[in-house]
């Protein structure tokens, strides 16, 4: 039995022009996941989104780690959804998401107004009656994150058939996004698309969620761990 560790990225820089990069706490939060995997089992190869803030997620946590580099692979299959495309065909104002989300960070209950406005924009997204709209609709996504998955699994067992390769399981990590692990455990788990969307809302930055599989199964062993960050102080603990 093998092991897929998938890593959400590290807080990201909302209310800045530019979303995808780590904030200075989203870099410090994947350095201290990194120190803390050094009590855990060795990962042997490692896999990320093509997103910036999964590439630095990585970079923080092997800045952690400091053990062995294993070999790491680009798979834009574990991508988060568009979120600017989403908001902006429910509501055309967030066509500038920096300027809308510079412009709600200044309210008095910022993240009570952005919440309200993602979530209204998330279930339109989710609905499926608006599916020409986007640039990549919910069923789209959900098939993408689930082929990924897939691909990385069928790369290990062929590999392992190919070189006769009976033991040992690999730990295989990859650093993604909220939207792509909560789809991957509503696939395992047959979960609905309205509970799917409420793990998502759980997931913290840099929590980790660990899968299992063999050639005839998939299954969860925990989900959304981020013990590394209560650790450290609940101030470490961050959704986006």
């Amino acid at each position: 039995m093998a092991a897929i560790y998938l890593i959400r990225h590290g807080q990201a820089s909302f209310g800045k022009a530019d979303y995808d990069q780590l904030s200075e706490k989203g870099c410090q939060q994947s350095q201290l996941l990194g120190q803390y995997w050094q009590a855990l089992a060795t990962p042997d190869k490692m896999f990320s989104g093509a997103l910036l803030r999964h590439e630095q997620t990585l970079e923080g946590f092997l800045k952690g780690y400091q053990g062995n580099k294993p070999s790491s692979v680009i798979h834009s299959g574990f991508n988060e959804f568009n979120h600017v495309d989403m908001l902006t065909r429910y509501d055309s104002q967030w066509k500038s998401f920096a300027d809308m989300a510079a412009i709600i960070s200044k309210q008095p209950e910022a993240n009570k107004v952005f919440q309200k406005e993602f979530s209204l924009a998330l279930n339109r997204w989710v609905s499926g009656e608006y599916d020409g709209d986007y640039i990549e609709s919910w069923s789209q996504f959900k098939k993408r994150c689930i082929a990924a998955l897939h691909d990385v699994i069928d790369q290990e067992l062929n590999a392992k058939k190919a070189f006769n390769q009976v033991t040992p399981s690999k730990n295989i990590c990859i650093f993604t996004s909220g939207g792509t692990i909560s789809v991957l455990v509503q696939h395992i788990l047959g979960l609905s698309d309205q509970s799917t969307l409420s793990v998502n809302q759980q997931l913290r930055n840099t929590g980790v969620t660990k899968l299992l599989f063999t050639k005839d199964s998939i299954s969860i062993d925990y989900l959304n761990n981020y013990g590394h960050l209560t650790q450290a102080g609940n101030d470490w603990v961050t959704f986006r």
